[in-house]
């Protein structure tokens, strides 16, 4: 035990003689020097400010060529214009603000971030931001889950930066509409995570170029015709856990003709579903329904589904695709076949 309490002195050492060898370290934080490229020519210090005691001033003092900071965990409260201010802060590549009671932020506190790509504004009290706030920031990847915001408004986001999509996550807050004002631009977001709020529908998100939505767990009691139909790019659309969810209406997931995954497990109320709800899915290969109301599927189903390889019915429950013979062509000497849904629980209607 001796031994053991000796090694971790040593560690925590060498950990406060790395940060204080590193220029302007706060002595609290945690800081630390990468190189990498040829013959190590390059840096990049990542410095770790969580949990400060309370009180403490910021901005911190961080080193000159800093490219992450971690400032979570600190009682931050509203984000002024100086709080992200000075030497140092103008290299950020990633910034990670979460779980720090901030309730505000202000339109020019991140105006510096000139090369910011990841920002984490998650565990905050968050009910609105200005509209300019992120304007000029090459962002790539905003986490805004775990806020309170009851609408949002998608302009607060660049439209498009260096020709890369945006990534934003939205989850477990109390949204309840969701604005895109597009004003004849085209916002660039691969992925949108819309889970745990107060979605009564399916919001309007036509002109994101998505290719991933998630609206798991949302009071969405019915998907009406086309209300995805402007998402031709989506690849994967998750339904999971929408216990209010007792319809959808036939060519509810029209103009989906990229889709490959849909996920609608967890949905108790659902029970029945027409074979057109599944029209114009040409590109779909999974379809997921465990723990839903649904017991069976039409038999005709596969005519809607051209590419469809598997079906999840329940836990144990999966269908695949598979060719039954229909008869052999004397003349011709070759075999015709169809396309069914084999399952690996009998009795299971399809």
């Amino acid at each position: 035990m001796m031994a053991l309490l000796l090694w971790i002195d040593v560690l925590l050492l060498l950990a406060s003689v790395q940060s204080s060898a590193v220029k302007n370290c706060h002595p609290r934080c945690r800081c630390e020097v990468e190189s990498f490229g040829l013959f190590d020519s390059f840096s990049l210090t990542r410095v770790d400010c969580r949990g400060l005691e309370p009180g403490t001033n910021m901005p911190i003092p961080i080193p000159l060529d800093t490219a992450y900071l971690d400032l979570s965990s600190n009682i931050m409260g509203p984000l002024s214009d100086a709080m992200l201010a000075g030497p140092g802060y103008t290299t950020l590549i990633s910034l990670d603000l979460s779980s720090n009671h901030i309730s505000e932020v202000s339109p020019h506190s991140l105006s510096k971030l000139r090369y910011l790509e990841t920002l984490d504004l998650s565990h905050n009290n968050l009910e609105s931001l200005s509209q300019n706030c992120f304007s000029g920031l090459p962002l790539a990847e905003v986490n805004l889950s775990y806020n309170a915001f009851q609408e949002f408004d998608m302009e607060v986001f660049p439209a498009k930066v260096n020709g890369e999509p945006v990534s934003v996550d939205l989850s477990h807050n109390r949204l309840e509409t969701v604005s895109v004002t597009l004003h004849g631009r085209i916002l660039h977001i691969q992925s949108l995570n819309l889970s745990a709020n107060r979605l009564f529908s399916v919001p309007k998100l036509a002109g994101l170029s998505l290719r991933l939505l998630i609206l798991d767990g949302n009071p969405i009691t019915r998907i009406k015709e086309g209300a995805f139909a402007q998402l031709k790019d989506l690849v994967y659309l998750s339904l999971r856990g929408l216990s209010d969810l007792q319809e959808i209406e036939p060519h509810g997931f029209k103009g989906l003709q990229s889709l490959q995954v849909l996920d609608l497990s967890n949905n108790p109320q659902l029970k029945t579903l027409s074979p057109t709800v599944f029209s114009g899915l040409d590109s779909l290969q999974e379809l997921h329904f465990s723990d839903s109301g649904l017991t069976s599927l039409p038999n005709n189903i596969l005519a809607y589904m051209p590419s469809i390889k598997s079906i999840t019915l329940g836990e144990n429950v999966i269908c695949w695709r598979t060719q039954k013979q229909v008869q052999f062509h004397r003349h011709l000497g070759n075999l015709q076949h169809n396309d069914i849904m084999t399952c690996n629980q009998k009795g299971t209607i399809m």
